[in-house]
């Protein structure tokens, strides 16, 4: 038995994701200021993604204990669609943007953290906030599929979509450059446009990968799941 249900654990992941946008959201940078405002970071998009998904997950688990022994077939249809959606959220964006996020800032942080996070946002994000925003999200996603089985799409509408998330946010990411002369990051200031092209093709690539490892490593816990208790149901020998 677990040691605290996995209901109780989706409401206070989703009460830590509200509680890291508000105290983000009322952060006064210069950069919330400008043109596309915070929408315009992968992060914030990220976390909006995760207080959906997690509200989703929290909005399934009361469908659920309502519906349980109704025999209304209607609730049962509607309780398939909001698992439906919650499957499909994990795998097309939860997963592969969370894991996304927290990877390509702390390999980039690590190497020179002036290209994605200068020392600067220190006197505006505490710590704990940047953590919020970068670390968590993915002890938080794991645990997730850790404790609930999700149904991925077919790899091929699952691959279309992440794709298309994808390149939307680089088109999103070149239309700010457009109308305001710089880019979101700092970094790509630095490489010309060739690496860009490379860049962005690469993280689409990697994208796609992670979409995949999502899978594979949901596909591998639930299997090695029903694989323990199915030993646990063989008759014991005496």
């Amino acid at each position: 038995m677990a040691l605290v249900p996995c209901q109780v654990l989706r409401v206070a992941i989703l009460l830590s994701y509200c509680s890291i946008l508000c105290n983000y959201k009322a952060i006064e940078m210069p950069s919330h200021q400008t043109y596309g405002g915070s929408w315009k970071f992968l992060t914030f998009i990220d976390l909006v993604i995760q207080a959906v998904f997690f509200g989703i997950c929290v909005l399934t688990d009361l469908s659920s204990l309502l519906t349980r022994g109704s025999g209304n077939q209607e609730q049962e249809r509607q309780l398939r669609k909001l698992i439906s959606l919650r499957d499909w959220m994990l795998a097309v964006l939860a997963f592969p943007v969370g894991i996304f996020v927290v990877s390509m800032f702390w390999i980039i942080y690590a190497y020179d953290r002036e290209m994605i996070y200068p020392k600067l946002l220190d006197n505006f994000i505490p710590g704990w906030l940047n953590h919020g925003m970068h670390t968590t999200v993915l002890p938080f996603i794991l645990i997730e599929m850790r404790t609930s089985h999700h149904q991925y799409p077919s790899r091929s509408s699952g691959l279309l979509a992440i794709c298309t998330f994808s390149v939307g946010y680089i088109l999103w990411v070149c239309w700010v450059h457009h109308v305001t002369g710089m880019w979101v990051y700092p970094f790509l200031e630095h490489i010309g446009p060739g690496a860009r092209i490379i860049f962005f093709g690469s993280t689409t690539i990697l994208m796609n990968f992670l979409y995949l490892l999502g899978e594979v490593l949901n596909n591998y816990i639930w299997d090695t799941q029903k694989s323990m208790e199915e030993e646990k149901e063989k008759p014991k020998l005496e």
